[in-house]
C-alpha cells in the first residue's frame, strides 16, 4: 500500500499546491481563496506550523448557524484546532482510519514539522479502489495460470 507522500506525488499538478491562510486573516477572504483555487480546505500556517483546519463544514456550521459575519470573523474563531495530522510515511489505510475516527475530510501530511500536502477523503477512496482492482486483477491472473 502507498504512503500519503507517494499519493501526494500522484495527484495532478495542479492540484500539488498547498493553498494556505493565516488564522488571522478573516473567514471572507479564505472562503474566497477556496473558490478561487476550487478547494474546500485551507490549513491554517502561523509561524510556518500548521495550527488549524479552515472548511467549507466549518463556515457552514460556525458562521452560518451561529449567525456570525464572514467579513468581521477572524479564521481563528472557527478553524477546527487542534489540528490532526498525517506522517508523510502513514500508509494510506491508515490515513484512511485516521479521518474515518476524527471525522475528517481534509488530512494535512507533514514530513517532520514541514507541510507537504493535504489529501482529501476522495484522493484516499480513488487510491483505495485503484489498489483492489490491481489485486483482483493478480489474483485473477494467479487463478488462471498466468
Amino acid at each position: 500500500m502507498k504512503t500519503a507522500a507517494q499519493l501526494l506525488k500522484l495527484k495532478a499538478l495542479e492540484h500539488r499546491q498547498v493553498h494556505c491562510i493565516g488564522p488571522d486573516q478573516m473567514v471572507l477572504e479564505a472562503l474566497q481563496m477556496m473558490a478561487q483555487k476550487n478547494v474546500g480546505a485551507l490549513p491554517v500556517m502561523e509561524a510556518g506550523q500548521v495550527v488549524g483546519v479552515i472548511s467549507e463544514r466549518d463556515y457552514a456550521r460556525k458562521v452560518v448557524l451561529q449567525g456570525r459575519s464572514s467579513v468581521g470573523t477572524p479564521i481563528r474563531a472557527i478553524m477546527s484546532a487542534p489540528v490532526v495530522t498525517a506522517d508523510s510515511q502513514h500508509s494510506i489505510e491508515r490515513c484512511m482510519a485516521v479521518m474515518t475516527d476524527s471525522h475528517l475530510r481534509h488530512l494535512p501530511v507533514l514530513e517532520g514539522e514541514q507541510l507537504i500536502g493535504l489529501l482529501s477523503i476522495g484522493d484516499l477512496v480513488k487510491e483505495a479502489i485503484v489498489e483492489q482492482a490491481d489485486l483482483i486483477r493478480q489474483l485473477e491472473h494467479y487463478i488462471r495460470g498466468d
